[in-house]
């Protein structure tokens, strides 16, 4: 069996009674980055063996892993933090392992960009999430156009040496929209900034640390745009 277990984004408290038990009974714990999780098991007093898989080896390590769980061995993969293949490596060990006939099964929790959009103040009956934006000016700004006239609040992962040069090229594709940016959520120092993008970038401090979750309000549909659209109906 393949379990992907969710772990905490921060606070440690926030994981679940049923991901404790998983990681406790399996034979191999999976990891993005095993001293990471290996703190972690440590803080919960879990003594798993584990076996490193990240963007670098994943290829690698999928045929590792597969050829345990084809053994009959249950694997549970975990990322840095918050739920695996978000943003973070297993799709393809997902795949793999349905394909080859495996139990694939996964243990909820934590997730940072559904807190952010909740916590945003955005619509949140639709929401589309974007991940991490390319880290070069030019694409980035063409990857932020593919969404220009959705109507779907907009959800974006970005780190603390980036995230000024997106809310730039996210105000100049977007226009002054309404956003919010949240920054390490469930830590000590957590905080979300709600306001225009014009505002979030003036208010930007100097010196950035932290994850940090972009959300951004879908473009709004003028009265005349849909009138037209109604009489197509």
């Amino acid at each position: 069996m393949l379990y992907l277990v969710a772990t905490p984004i921060g606070n440690l408290s926030d994981i679940t009674l049923r991901a404790l038990e998983v990681l406790r009974t399996v034979d191999y714990v999976a990891s993005e980055d095993t001293r990471r999780t290996g703190l972690l098991l440590r803080h919960f007093d879990i003594s798993r063996p584990q076996i490193s898989f990240h963007e670098h080896n994943e290829r690698r390590a999928i045929g590792r892993i597969l050829d345990l769980l084809l053994e009959g061995r249950s694997v549970a993969l975990v990322a840095d933090a918050g739920t695996p293949c978000v943003s973070d490596p297993g799709f393809g060990l997902v795949r793999s392992a349905i394909e080859a006939g495996v139990d694939v099964t996964m243990v909820p929790g934590p997730t940072a960009l559904v807190m952010a959009v909740a916590l945003s103040g955005l619509p949140i009956h639709a929401f589309t999430f974007r991940g991490f934006a390319p880290r070069k000016g030019s694409q980035r700004r063409r990857f932020l156009a593919v969404d220009v006239d959705s109507p779907h609040t907009l959800v974006f992962y970005e780190s603390p040496y980036r995230v000024r040069a997106f809310l730039e090229d996210a105000l100049a594709v977007f226009g002054d929209r309404r956003a919010a940016v949240a920054k390490e959520l469930t830590k000590v120092f957590e905080s979300i900034r709600r306001g225009r993008l014009s505002e979030l970038l003036a208010g930007l401090e100097d010196r950035l640390k932290g994850e940090f979750v972009v959300v951004i309000e879908g473009r709004l549909r003028t009265s005349l745009e849909t009138g037209l659209f109604c009489a197509k109906k």
